[in-house]
């Protein structure tokens, strides 16, 4: 077995311990932590295409004597989180009072299970508008000064694609405005997670480069974003973390791309993708996460980060050489950067890198500029740059390497996207203090 794959399950194991199981054929598990919480769960879960999991999933709540809340599975949420699917599910839970909730999907379902959640617990004695809980730490201190406490939650992913089922963030999306807006809290990261890979060959292959884009974005940008103070014992590892999920992505997804049942190669994305979700638990995600928020109704949020990490990063390569020249080795490893990066500097660097991730997400059939996006048009561009200015998405303008405020939006981000409209590193300025 692939070194790769020790090193990752080790990382992993030693993060959650106990409280998440992951690996292959471990879905009926499931049934003996829903068992420890209580005998009824409310269950979530797509019943069409993934029906053959929510079968699973309920045999095994059955044979550990656990009954599903009102006889019936309640229907998943859709792509990003819609603000009206948190609305609906959060019902099922006020009318049912489960024991316990299983969010079972990808990061869509396991986010708006986790908003529909706090809004149950505490929509009556703090406010029912999801719009409230946007931001950091408010569900936290909403508990604190209510003394309530969330009912238990357990997440079974079902997609290698945002590591939902072991952090502490919920995307949710108006999708009128086509706006996606951020929880950040502590609180909300589910008490325990099940992952069986093998779930995954049922996925489309979209979903699955959507998952690995998001692996290398979520893993770079927590690395590249670390502050130069941060102490030695977290930049470790936060290198460690973006070492191997790079390294799984960069090898394995090419495989899934050729053939969708190797199960080898599904398992190493699904541990790449779980290692991008212990990323975001270390630091912050900035740039290309903010901008894919407006890209929703566009894009798969991952491919949207994956479109727009090579364009941030050749703006912040002069204070980011020591991350670049880590993750460029991968990709030098694999043939997609022919220099050797070791040798390069600042801005050199910086491109060096993008065209070898840009070279890459072609290898795996993977837009790699906004005009790729069938739906594109310029005016996502003023949308973008709206959308950064808004106080609800600060924290990921101090995220950045370099921080922004918002009034430097325009002139520093504005010739990001649009380079990234059209491929053109040459529109970018890089920026040094």
């Amino acid at each position: 077995m692939d070194e790769l794959f020790t090193k990752a399950r080790d990382l992993l194991a030693k993060w959650k311990g106990d409280t998440y199981v992951f690996g292959r054929g471990v879905l009926p598990q499931v049934g003996k932590l829903a068992a420890a919480q209580g005998k009824n769960a409310l269950v979530v879960c797509n019943t069409t295409y993934m029906k053959p999991v929510a079968d699973a999933v309920v045999d095994a709540l059955k044979k550990a004597g656990v009954s599903v809340s009102g006889g019936a599975i309640v229907p998943d949420a859709g792509p990003n989180a819609p603000r009206a699917d948190v609305y609906r599910i959060e019902t099922y839970i006020l009318h049912h009072k489960p024991d316990v909730i299983i969010a079972v999907g990808g990061g869509s379902t396991i986010d708006a299970c986790k908003a529909a959640n706090f809004l149950a617990t505490l929509g009556g004695a703090v406010s029912p508008e999801v719009d409230h809980w946007f931001g950091t730490g408010i569900v936290s201190g909403a508990l604190k000064s209510t003394g309530k406490k969330l009912y238990p939650l357990i997440a079974v992913e079902t997609s290698a694609s945002s590591g939902a089922h072991l952090t502490k963030y919920s995307n949710i999306t108006d999708p009128v405005a086509g706006q996606k807006k951020l929880v950040v809290d502590d609180a909300i990261v589910p008490q325990y997670s099940v992952f069986d890979y093998d779930v995954t060959a049922s996925m489309p292959i979209p979903v699955t480069i959507d998952g690995a884009l998001d692996s290398i974005a979520h893993c770079f940008e927590v690395f590249s974003g670390l502050p130069a103070g941060a102490p030695q014992e977290k930049y470790d590892l936060a290198a460690s973390l973006t070492e191997a999920a790079v390294e799984l992505t960069v090898k394995y997804a090419p495989r899934v791309i050729k053939d969708p049942k190797d199960m080898e190669a599904r398992e190493a994305i699904g541990m790449s993708t779980d290692l991008g979700g212990y990323a975001i638990m270390v630091g912050g995600t900035h740039g290309p996460h903010m901008t894919s928020f407006s890209l929703v109704d566009l894009a798969g949020h991952g491919t949207a980060c994956g479109i727009m990490n090579p364009y941030y990063l050749v703006f912040f390569a002069p204070v980011i050489e020591k991350q670049l020249k880590l993750v460029g080795n991968i990709f030098k490893k694999y043939g997609y950067i022919g220099e050797n990066p070791d040798s390069l500097s600042g801005r050199d660097l910086g491109i060096a890198v993008a065209r070898g991730m840009v070279a890459f997400g072609k290898a795996i059939k993977a837009p790699t500029t906004l005009r790729d996006l069938p739906k594109w048009n310029d005016g996502y561009v003023e949308k973008i740059l709206t959308a950064a200015k808004d106080p609800q998405l600060d924290m990921k303008l101090k995220n950045m390497p370099v921080p922004l405020s918002a009034t430097k939006v325009d002139e520093y981000m504005g010739p990001i996207i649009r380079a990234a409209v059209d491929g053109d590193f040459s529109l970018i300025k890089s920026m040094a203090s």
